[in-house]
Protein backbone atom coordinates (compact mmCIF):
# COMPACT_ATOMS: atom_id res chain seq x y z
CA UNK A 1 0.00 0.00 0.00
CA UNK A 2 1.29 3.31 -0.73
CA UNK A 3 2.55 5.78 1.97
CA UNK A 4 0.90 8.75 0.28
CA UNK A 5 -2.64 7.04 1.31
CA UNK A 6 -4.28 9.88 3.24
CA UNK A 7 -7.48 8.34 4.98
CA UNK A 8 -8.01 4.56 5.24
CA UNK A 9 -10.75 2.46 6.45
CA UNK A 10 -10.46 -1.00 8.65
CA UNK A 11 -12.88 -3.11 8.54
CA UNK A 12 -11.93 -6.11 10.68
CA UNK A 13 -14.11 -9.18 11.03
CA UNK A 14 -14.97 -12.55 10.86
CA UNK A 15 -15.96 -12.77 7.58
CA UNK A 16 -17.19 -16.35 8.18
CA UNK A 17 -18.34 -15.86 5.35
CA UNK A 18 -18.06 -12.56 3.84
CA UNK A 19 -21.30 -11.40 2.53
CA UNK A 20 -22.61 -8.44 0.50
CA UNK A 21 -23.46 -6.41 3.25
CA UNK A 22 -20.11 -6.41 3.94
CA UNK A 23 -19.28 -4.93 0.54
CA UNK A 24 -21.82 -2.56 0.89
CA UNK A 25 -20.93 -1.28 4.36
CA UNK A 26 -17.30 -0.90 2.86
CA UNK A 27 -18.27 0.90 -0.06
CA UNK A 28 -20.69 3.53 1.53
CA UNK A 29 -18.28 4.24 4.19
CA UNK A 30 -15.54 5.26 1.29
CA UNK A 31 -17.80 7.52 -0.68
CA UNK A 32 -18.85 8.84 2.52
CA UNK A 33 -15.84 9.35 4.27
CA UNK A 34 -13.68 10.07 0.59
CA UNK A 35 -11.66 7.70 1.66
CA UNK A 36 -8.37 6.85 -0.64
CA UNK A 37 -8.93 2.78 0.34
CA UNK A 38 -10.87 0.23 2.60
CA UNK A 39 -8.69 -2.44 4.03
CA UNK A 40 -10.64 -6.01 4.90
CA UNK A 41 -9.05 -7.69 7.82
CA UNK A 42 -10.25 -11.12 8.56
CA UNK A 43 -9.38 -12.43 12.68
CA UNK A 44 -7.53 -15.08 13.13
CA UNK A 45 -9.32 -15.86 16.55
CA UNK A 46 -12.05 -13.27 17.18
CA UNK A 47 -11.70 -12.23 20.62
CA UNK A 48 -15.89 -12.41 21.31
CA UNK A 49 -15.86 -15.55 19.12
CA UNK A 50 -13.83 -17.50 20.23
CA UNK A 51 -14.28 -21.16 19.46
CA UNK A 52 -17.02 -20.24 16.85
CA UNK A 53 -15.24 -19.84 13.82
CA UNK A 54 -16.76 -22.42 11.31
CA UNK A 55 -14.00 -21.62 8.67
CA UNK A 56 -10.04 -21.96 8.76
CA UNK A 57 -8.37 -18.18 8.60
CA UNK A 58 -6.82 -19.62 5.62
CA UNK A 59 -10.51 -20.20 4.11
CA UNK A 60 -12.08 -16.80 5.07
CA UNK A 61 -8.98 -15.13 4.04
CA UNK A 62 -9.15 -16.45 0.65
CA UNK A 63 -12.93 -15.82 0.60
CA UNK A 64 -12.44 -12.31 1.28
CA UNK A 65 -10.09 -11.73 -1.20
CA UNK A 66 -12.52 -13.31 -3.70
CA UNK A 67 -15.49 -10.84 -2.26
CA UNK A 68 -13.53 -7.80 -2.98
CA UNK A 69 -11.60 -8.91 -6.31
CA UNK A 70 -12.26 -6.12 -8.73
CA UNK A 71 -12.80 -2.96 -7.17
CA UNK A 72 -9.51 -1.46 -6.62
CA UNK A 73 -10.36 1.01 -4.06
CA UNK A 74 -10.92 -2.53 -1.20
CA UNK A 75 -7.69 -4.57 -0.04
CA UNK A 76 -7.67 -7.49 2.48
CA UNK A 77 -5.04 -7.89 4.75
CA UNK A 78 -3.19 -10.63 6.23
CA UNK A 79 -1.78 -8.80 9.73
CA UNK A 80 -4.09 -10.43 12.12
CA UNK A 81 -3.98 -14.05 10.21
CA UNK A 82 -0.06 -14.14 10.27
CA UNK A 83 -0.13 -12.60 13.67
CA UNK A 84 -2.44 -15.90 14.88
CA UNK A 85 -3.68 -15.85 18.26
CA UNK A 86 -6.80 -13.89 19.57
CA UNK A 87 -6.95 -10.76 16.92
CA UNK A 88 -7.20 -7.69 19.01
CA UNK A 89 -8.35 -4.17 16.96
CA UNK A 90 -6.01 -2.42 18.97
CA UNK A 91 -2.99 -4.75 17.38
CA UNK A 92 -4.34 -4.17 13.78
CA UNK A 93 -4.79 -0.35 14.37
CA UNK A 94 -1.14 0.33 15.58
CA UNK A 95 0.28 -2.23 12.80
CA UNK A 96 -1.91 0.41 10.73
CA UNK A 97 -0.54 3.83 12.14
CA UNK A 98 3.16 2.03 12.32
CA UNK A 99 3.27 2.01 8.54
CA UNK A 100 1.06 4.74 7.52
CA UNK A 101 2.36 7.28 10.76
CA UNK A 102 0.43 10.41 8.49
CA UNK A 103 -2.37 8.62 7.61
CA UNK A 104 -6.40 9.43 9.51
CA UNK A 105 -7.79 5.86 9.99
CA UNK A 106 -11.18 5.48 10.16
CA UNK A 107 -12.62 1.82 12.00
CA UNK A 108 -15.29 0.41 10.10
CA UNK A 109 -17.48 -0.62 12.61
CA UNK A 110 -21.64 -1.53 13.28
CA UNK A 111 -23.69 -0.09 15.60
CA UNK A 112 -24.02 -3.20 17.26
CA UNK A 113 -20.09 -3.38 17.68
CA UNK A 114 -20.07 0.56 18.98
CA UNK A 115 -22.55 -0.74 21.94
CA UNK A 116 -19.97 -3.15 23.03
CA UNK A 117 -17.17 -1.11 22.44
CA UNK A 118 -15.92 -0.01 25.90
CA UNK A 119 -15.18 -3.69 26.51
CA UNK A 120 -12.66 -4.46 24.16
CA UNK A 121 -9.13 -3.88 24.38
CA UNK A 122 -7.64 -0.44 25.36
CA UNK A 123 -10.29 1.27 23.27
CA UNK A 124 -8.73 4.72 24.71
CA UNK A 125 -5.73 3.62 22.11
CA UNK A 126 -7.92 2.93 18.86
CA UNK A 127 -10.03 6.26 19.58
CA UNK A 128 -6.64 7.96 19.67
CA UNK A 129 -5.18 6.04 16.73
CA UNK A 130 -8.13 5.82 14.38
CA UNK A 131 -12.15 7.43 14.32
CA UNK A 132 -15.11 5.28 14.31
CA UNK A 133 -16.99 4.77 11.04
CA UNK A 134 -20.59 3.68 12.25
CA UNK A 135 -23.32 1.67 10.37
CA UNK A 136 -26.41 1.64 11.92
CA UNK A 137 -27.33 -2.26 12.20
CA UNK A 138 -30.90 -3.43 12.58
CA UNK A 139 -32.21 -2.85 16.50
CA UNK A 140 -28.64 -1.41 17.89
CA UNK A 141 -28.62 0.92 20.06
CA UNK A 142 -25.82 3.66 21.30
CA UNK A 143 -22.46 2.94 22.98
CA UNK A 144 -23.26 1.89 26.96
CA UNK A 145 -20.26 4.70 27.88
CA UNK A 146 -20.09 8.20 26.09
CA UNK A 147 -17.55 8.25 23.37
CA UNK A 148 -16.69 12.07 21.80
CA UNK A 149 -18.65 13.14 19.14
CA UNK A 150 -15.99 14.09 17.04
CA UNK A 151 -14.21 10.32 16.82
CA UNK A 152 -17.49 8.97 15.64
CA UNK A 153 -18.63 9.38 11.85
CA UNK A 154 -22.17 8.02 10.75
CA UNK A 155 -22.29 5.94 8.00
CA UNK A 156 -25.87 6.01 6.33
CA UNK A 157 -27.37 3.51 4.22
CA UNK A 158 -29.60 0.88 4.00
CA UNK A 159 -30.84 -0.95 7.01
CA UNK A 160 -29.55 -4.87 5.92
CA UNK A 161 -30.69 -7.73 8.40
CA UNK A 162 -27.94 -10.15 6.58
CA UNK A 163 -25.32 -11.85 8.57
CA UNK A 164 -23.05 -14.51 8.23
CA UNK A 165 -24.45 -16.60 11.26
CA UNK A 166 -28.27 -16.69 9.03
CA UNK A 167 -25.74 -17.78 5.87
CA UNK A 168 -24.04 -20.07 7.72
CA UNK A 169 -27.82 -21.56 8.94
CA UNK A 170 -28.81 -21.89 5.72
CA UNK A 171 -26.28 -23.38 4.07
CA UNK A 172 -26.59 -26.08 7.01
CA UNK A 173 -30.02 -26.02 6.02
CA UNK A 174 -29.66 -26.73 2.22
CA UNK A 175 -31.17 -23.67 1.26
CA UNK A 176 -29.47 -21.14 -1.23
CA UNK A 177 -27.44 -18.34 -0.81
CA UNK A 178 -27.35 -16.80 -3.95
CA UNK A 179 -27.27 -13.09 -4.28
CA UNK A 180 -26.53 -13.02 -1.02
CA UNK A 181 -22.62 -13.49 -1.51
CA UNK A 182 -20.66 -12.68 -4.76
CA UNK A 183 -20.26 -15.88 -7.23
CA UNK A 184 -16.63 -16.70 -6.51
CA UNK A 185 -17.37 -17.14 -2.87
CA UNK A 186 -20.26 -18.90 -3.28
CA UNK A 187 -18.35 -21.10 -5.64
CA UNK A 188 -14.90 -21.92 -2.99
CA UNK A 189 -18.10 -22.56 -0.06
CA UNK A 190 -19.86 -25.18 -2.54
CA UNK A 191 -16.04 -26.43 -3.17
CA UNK A 192 -15.00 -27.17 -0.09
CA UNK A 193 -18.43 -27.68 1.26
CA UNK A 194 -18.15 -24.94 3.76
CA UNK A 195 -20.89 -25.32 6.75
CA UNK A 196 -22.38 -28.09 5.61
CA UNK A 197 -23.83 -30.39 8.05
CA UNK A 198 -21.86 -33.27 7.15
CA UNK A 199 -23.73 -36.38 6.25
Amino acid sequence: MSKKLKKIGIFGGSFDPPHLGHLVIAELARRSLKLDLVVFVPAYRPPHKLGNHPATARDRLRMTKLATRGNKRLRVSDVEVKRRGVSYTVDTILAFRRRHPSATLYLIIGSDSLRQFHSWKNPDIILQEAELAVYRRPGSLRPKRRIPSSRIHWIEGPTMDLSSSDIRKRIEKGRTIRYMVRDNVLGFVESKRLYSVPR
